[in-house]
C-alpha cells in the first residue's frame, strides 16, 4: 500500500520507492517550498539572458546540428513549439499508466531542482496532470537514449500545449486537448528554453528501470523462497548453506543469500527424514544457489544505486547556474550509466530464471528427482504431468539469454552526427522489463513443481517457510491429481510471485528476509 501523504519534491530526495508509489500506487506530488524558489530564481536568470541579447544555445538558437542558427526573438515561442511537433516521432505501443507517471515524476523532480530555467506554471502544470490523472499516450519506441529520451518527452511536452494524446478511461487513445478542457484547464504556450527544458533526459528510461528493480527485489527474495521448496521437495542438503563456508567467501549477496536459506528451512521433518542417505552433493542448482543467486542481488542492487543517482540527477542542457548567471552546456543528458547498469539488471535477472528452470529439471526427471514419480505426476504414461510445464520453463529462460544481449554497447550517430554517441538506454529498461515478466513466470512454474513435490513427500513436513509458501499456493492452484488444462495454473502460480504473495506467506511465518 502506498502511503497516503502526498510526496514533496525537491529535486534531491525522490527514491526509487517514492517512484514505485507515484507511479503504481497514484501517490500524490507536491512541489516543496524550497523547490519552488529555486524554479522562480532560476527563471529569473533566463530572462536575464534573453534580455541581455547574447546567442545561448537552448534560447535563441536551433537545436542539435541546428545549434548554430540564431533565432530571432519574435520567434522564440514558435521555436519551442516546433521543437516539441517536430521531435514527438515516437512510434509502437504506449508506455503503460505506471511507466508514464513515472517519467511524468522523473521530470518534475529535474524541473524542481531549479537549474531548468522554466516557469513555474510549467512545474505546477506537470504535478497537477500527475495528480488528477491525465496521462499522455507516449510511444514506446524511438529514443536513443543519448540527448536524452527526447521523443517520449516530447509526447509528454505535447500535453502542455493541448496536442497530442492521453490514455482514455478505456485504455483507449484520446485527444489531448479533449482532456484538457474536461478538466478546465487551458493548453500552455512554452516560452524560450521551455520545450528543450521538458524533453532533455532520462526519464523514460529510468522510470521504467525503477519499476523493473522495486519488482525485481521482491523477486530476488521469492527466488531464495522457491528454491529453498525445491531442495525440501528433493530432499536436499542444507550442508551448502553453512555459514562457514560463506565466511571464507565473503561475497555480500552469497553471504545474504546462504542467509535466507538458513532462515527459510527451519523446522519441519523432511530434512531429517533422509540424514542418513548415500547421496553425497547435490547439483549446482541446489548447492549453489547462495553464489548465483547472491551475483544475481549483487547486479540487482547495483542497479538501484545508479539509479537511485540517476533519480535526483539534472539531465538539462543547456543547465542553468543562477549563482553564477551562467547557462552552461554539457552532456548530463546521456543515458550511458543507466542504460549500462540496466544491462547489468537484465542479466542478474535472467539467472534466477535460469538456475530456477534446472531446479524444474531436478523436479521432473526421474533420474535426478530422489524417488518422486517422473513428471511429478502419479500414473505417469497416461498422464503427463508436469512434462510440458518444464518446456515452458525452458523456452522462457531461452528467451532470457536472448535479450541479455546488451543494448549498451550499440550506438548509432544521429543528428548529422552532432549525436555521434548513443546509450539506447530505453531498449536496455524495455528488455530488463520483458525478461523480469518471464522469470517471474519461470519462478511461478518452479513454484507449482515444488508445492506438487512436497505433496508427494507427504505425510512429511517441509520446513517453515517452504511449508507457509506451499499452502498460501494451494489456495489458489490444487494437486495436480491428474492431467488437466495447466495454463490457468501457470498464471496464476506467476501472479503470487508478481504480486508478492508467496514471499508474503513465508515471512508471516518466519520473519523478513534480507
Amino acid at each position: 500500500m502506498s502511503p497516503t501523504t502526498p510526496l514533496q519534491l525537491d529535486g534531491r530526495s525522490l527514491t526509487l520507492q517514492h517512484i514505485h508509489d507515484v507511479a503504481c500506487g497514484r501517490r500524490s506530488v507536491v512541489l516543496g517550498s524550497d523547490a519552488r524558489a529555486a524554479v522562480l530564481r532560476s527563471r529569473d536568470a533566463v530572462e536575464d539572458m534573453l534580455k541581455g541579447g547574447d546567442t545561448v544555445y537552448g534560447i535563441n538558437t536551433g537545436f542539435g546540428h541546428l545549434a548554430g542558427v540564431r533565432i530571432d526573438q519574435p520567434d522564440l515561442e514558435a521555436l519551442q513549439a516546433n521543437l516539441i511537433r517536430s521531435h514527438a516521432v515516437g512510434v509502437g505501443a504506449p508506455f503503460d499508466i505506471p511507466t508514464t507517471r513515472g517519467l511524468m515524476l522523473l521530470r518534475a523532480n529535474v524541473l524542481a531542482a531549479g537549474h531548468s530555467g522554466v516557469r513555474i506554471e510549467v512545474v505546477d502544470r506537470l504535478i497537477e496532470l500527475l495528480n488528477i490523472g491525465i496521462h499522455p499516450w507516449i510511444p514506446s519506441q524511438g529514443s536513443v537514449g543519448a540527448s536524452g529520451d527526447l521523443a517520449p518527452l516530447a509526447h509528454l511536452a505535447l500535453l502542455f500545449m493541448g496536442e497530442g494524446w492521453v490514455h482514455g478511461p478505456h485504455g483507449e487513445r484520446a485527444e489531448a486537448g479533449a482532456a484538457l478542457s474536461a478538466a478546465g484547464l487551458k493548453p500552455l504556450t512554452l516560452a524560450a528554453k521551455e520545450g528543450i527544458a521538458l524533453i532533455n533526459g532520462t526519464q523514460a528510461m529510468t522510470a521504467l528501470g525503477a519499476i523493473v528493480l522495486v519488482r525485481a527485489r521482491q523477486l530476488m527474495k521469492t527466488a531464495d523462497l522457491v528454491g529453498a521448496m525445491t531442495v525440501e521437495g528433493m530432499l536436499a542438503s542444507y550442508t551448502p548453506f553453512d555459514p562457514r563456508l560463506h565466511a571464507i567467501r565473503p561475497h555480500p549477496g552469497q553471504k545474504v543469500v546462504a542467509e535466507n536459506l538458513r532462515k527459510l528451512l527451519v523446522g519441519g521433518n523432511l530434512n531429517a527424514s533422509h540424514v542418513t542417505c548415500d547421496k553425497v552433493q547435490d547439483p549446482y542448482s541446489l548447492r549453489c544457489m547462495p553464489q548465483v543467486h547472491g551475483a544475481a542481488r549483487q547486479a540487482i542492487e547495483h542497479a538501484w544505486d545508479v539509479l537511485s543517482i540517476e533519480a535526483n540527477s539534472v539531465t538539462d542542457n543547456p543547465t542553468v547556474f543562477v549563482d553564477e548567471g551562467e547557462l552552461l552546456s554539457g552532456g548530463n543528458f546521456h543515458g550511458q550509466p543507466v542504460s549500462t547498469a540496466l544491462d547489468y539488471l537484465a542479466i542478474g535477472i535472467a539467472e534466477l530464471g535460469s538456475i530456477s528452470e534446472r531446479r524444474m529439471e531436478q523436479l521432473v526427471n526421474p533420474k535426478l528427482s530422489s524417488g518422486l514419480p517422473p513428471f511429478l505426476i502419479e500414473g505417469s504414461g497416461l498422464h503427463s504431468g508436469f512434462m510440458m510445464v518444464q518446456v515452458t520453463a525452458a523456452a522462457l529462460a531461452s528467451e532470457n539469454k536472448g535479450l541479455c544481449h546488451p543494448a549498451s554497447v550499440d550506438t548509432i550517430p544521429t543528428s548529422a552526427g552532432q549525436e555521434d554517441h548513443v546509450s539506447m538506454g530505453p531498449i536496455a529498461a524495455r528488455k530488463a522489463l520483458r525478461i523480469l515478466e518471464n522469470t517471474e513466470r519461470i519462478l511461478g512454474i518452479e513454484a507449482l513443481a515444488a508445492a506438487q513435490a512436497l505433496d508427494l513427500r507427504r505425510p512429511l513436513v517441509p520446513a517453515d517457510g517452504p511449508r507457509a509458501a506451499w499452502e498460501r499456493l494451494r489456495t489458489e492452484v490444487p494437486y495436480l491429481d491428474a492431467d488437466r488444462i495447466l495454463h490457468e495454473d501457470l498464471e496464476g502460480a506467476a501472479k503470487l510471485v508478481r504480486e508478492g504473495q508467496l514471499l508474503t506467506a513465508a515471512e508471516d511465518a518466519i520473519g523478513s528476509l534480507d
